[in-house]
């Protein structure tokens, strides 16, 4: 093994790693103290452990896991596929079990309310952290992964549905209002995974449609430094030939757009949209696919 890709799979686990820390600190501090179980196995470990006190959240957790990953070792792929995840399940697993003693039944707050909001932004960023790295924390992630390989289902179906069902199962056991706050949980922890994955929104897109695409373009690229491409277009209802420009830039950058069109061609028609994050020249460099460092 070659010094550059022992330093890369370090790094790889150490993310794995810290990201398996965070998740814990939320199911510990704020999750299981307030009586929340937002989906997954580590939900339906909390609702067990809530009814049953000698079950351990980190070894039903790790339990309900091994029959998820042998059938994700089964269908998706082999070792590959499923090792940083089990690496990550069994040191999320750990951790729970071993810091729990540590907190002590510690609250952060007494507001279920805010434990609910903080408990979904703690575990979206260690989730985050995890997906970023290559790895899941396994559960129903893996399960919606394996369901849409071997039937098509859509993952957002999957989720939806394994996840409703453990809501449903922490509205029987902590009462209706506990499963409204594990809905808050579940939505905020997605919100806040999707932008340590993708970032803040932080560019925006714009497709013009104009009668003067050379001046215009000329304009865009020597006053915003931005290219523009073009293609060519019909008006369905003038059944006139017009050219549609699109143009990718900065936040701050489109009211000086706004300005450019408006002085070139008045008569343009634009349309601002929002995105994450652009690859490319003038922007982020595309990244590494964490998987090809097994190839």
């Amino acid at each position: 093994m070659t010094t550059s890709r022992f330093v890369s799979i370090a790094y790889r686990l150490l993310r794995l790693a810290i990201g398996a820390v965070i998740s814990a600190i939320a199911v510990i501090v704020f999750e299981v103290p307030a009586q929340i179980a937002p989906g997954g196995i580590s939900g339906i470990a909390i609702i067990l452990n809530h009814l049953v006190s000698a079950l351990p959240i980190g070894l039903m957790i790790l339990i309900g896991n091994i029959p998820i990953q042998l059938i994700a070792f089964r269908f998706l792929g082999g070792w590959k596929v499923v090792a940083a995840t089990i690496f990550t399940v069994v040191l999320y697993s750990l951790l729970i079990d071993i810091m729990t003693p540590w907190f002590n039944g510690y609250m952060m707050s007494h507001d279920r309310l805010l434990n609910a909001i903080f408990g979904g932004i703690i575990g979206g960023i260690g989730g985050g952290i995890v997906l970023a790295a290559g790895g899941t924390l396994g559960g129903t992630s893996t399960l919606g992964r394996i369901l849409q390989k071997r039937y098509g289902t859509p993952l957002s179906s999957s989720t939806l549905y394994t996840d409703g069902f453990v809501v449903l199962g922490a509205g029987l056991v902590f009462g209706w209002e506990g499963a409204l706050y594990a809905m808050v949980t579940l939505y905020v922890a997605a919100a806040t995974t999707d932008y340590v994955l993708e970032g803040p929104s932080v560019i925006r897109t714009s497709v013009i449609i104009t009668d003067h695409p050379r001046e215009l373009a000329d304009a865009i690229t020597s006053r915003m430094g931005r290219g523009v491409t073009s293609w060519a277009g019909t008006g369905m209802y003038t059944n006139q030939p017009r050219t549609v420009l699109y143009v990718t830039m900065a936040r701050s950058q489109v009211n000086e757009l706004r300005r450019i069109v408006r002085h070139v061609d008045p008569a343009a028609f634009m349309v601002v949209g929002q995105g994450h994050v652009a690859y490319g020249h003038g922007f982020r460099e595309a990244p590494v696919n964490e998987t090809d460092d097994e190839d």
